[in-house]
């Protein structure tokens, strides 16, 4: 266990599952990661894997067949498995969002007809709300749900979704305002509906296709999909919680906790990042010396560490704070943001001490260099974080004018 990102006041069984998913990291994923992530080859073996540790039911309640812990369990492990290949914190990721949103507002026939197999890994979740020429304005959305008799009509186009070809059961947020009166404000038109599909890519259900893997720069291995309605017939019991008009909120608790996640994410890229750094740093020789007996270098790997430290601090608070009940929306948000630019800083700097051999693909630390950006968007923009805490700020600070 490394100096660095220690996470004070853990339980013995807390320790216990750390210590368990960082060896399944260390023997299972990072070996292979690279390679795999050269081929964009979903990682099977590795789900597998996690699927037997129990990681996809991590928060579901024990009731449901899962193992009920924390979210700060939860970021932790993130934050270990993506420290091995984001990529797979991404596939576990968007299912623990699907689970936590029917854990809190499912109805009492949804939590029972999807979490025992969601904890167990037998039905993996996505959650879509981006359209093309959507980016953060989720309130801008246009995929339509129309009631029709026992059933909604679905129709429209979303994007970016992970896990949209392995998924089979989609989390889908559609605009709903049939009746509504003139004037509703947009957020209050949406609705969550539960989407059940077959795994792959092609028309998957009637009225419901998944055209193919989008071809990214990085954060490959995972399929990253459209999704197109078209006359997609969903039964009415299969609106989450059971009321229209509520998926916007139901989709941002969802989102919060996702905030979290990226930080864990951003945490445990970053601390690879520092890893490579200073194992190369030590190996690598110039001018008689090692590298890191260079100035210029120690001061690279003092900062790279002390970001590493900081980033894992406010993601443990957030995480933390959640936990407590209290809302942690302007510290998710902050952990997010820091997290997020500092993984992207200290991946840069280990890219610089690799020198040229940080170009080739020879080398791990060249798929960082890829996936870092990533973080900077997923789950809102940094930008978008930065509106989202200057907002609450002023709500905490507010003056009287």
């Amino acid at each position: 266990m490394s100096r660095l990102a220690q996470t004070a006041g853990l339980t013995d069984i807390q320790r216990e599952i750390l210590a368990t998913v960082r060896d399944f990291v260390d023997k299972e994923i990072l070996p292979v990661a690279t390679e795999l992530e050269h081929r964009d080859e979903y990682p099977t073996r590795i789900v597998e894997g996690l699927k037997e540790l129990g990681l996809f039911g991590l928060m579901i309640p024990e009731e449901y067949g899962g193992l009920g812990e924390s979210l700060l369990t939860y970021a932790l492990c993130v934050e270990e498995i993506a420290r091995g290949w984001m990529s797979v914190s991404g596939i576990v990721n968007t299912h623990f969002i699907v689970a936590y949103m029917l854990k809190q507002h499912g109805t009492q026939e949804q939590k029972e007809a999807f979490l025992p197999e969601m904890a167990a890994g037998e039905v993996r979740g996505a959650f879509s709300m981006s359209e093309p020429g959507l980016g953060s304005d989720v309130s801008a959305i246009t995929s339509k749900g129309v009631r029709d008799g026992d059933t909604y009509v679905l129709d429209g186009q979303k994007m970016w979704l992970t896990n949209g070809g392995t998924s089979t059961l989609v989390a889908v947020l559609c605009r709903t305002d049939e009746g509504l009166p003139e004037g509703t404000a947009r957020h209050r038109s949406m609705t969550t509906f539960l989407v059940e599909k077959e795994a792959g890519f092609g028309e998957v259900r009637p009225g419901l296709t998944i055209p193919g893997k989008i071809d990214k720069m990085g954060y490959k291995g995972v399929d990253t999909t459209e999704m197109v309605m078209d006359g997609l017939r969903i039964p009415a019991n299969r609106v989450l919680g059971g009321t229209t008009g509520r998926g916007f909120y139901q989709m941002m608790d969802g989102v919060e906790v996702g905030r979290v996640n990226v930080a864990a994410r951003g945490c445990g890229v970053a601390q690879r990042a520092f890893e490579l750094g200073v194992a190369y740093a030590q190996q690598r020789h110039t001018f008689g010396k090692p590298i890191a007996q260079h100035q210029a270098i120690q001061f690279k790997l003092a900062e790279m560490a002390t970001k590493v430290e900081a980033a894992h601090a406010m993601m443990v608070n957030a995480a933390r704070k959640k936990d407590s009940g209290e809302r942690n929306d302007l510290e998710a948000g902050m952990a997010k943001y820091l997290a997020s630019e500092y993984c992207k800083e200290v991946v840069e700097d280990a890219f610089r001490i690799h020198g040229g051999y940080g170009f080739s693909k020879e080398y791990e630390i060249e798929r960082l260099y890829r996936e870092a950006p990533m973080l900077l968007i997923g789950e809102g923009t940094a930008e978008i974080q930065k509106m989202i805490i200057g907002r609450r700020l002023l709500e905490e600070y507010r003056t009287q004018v």
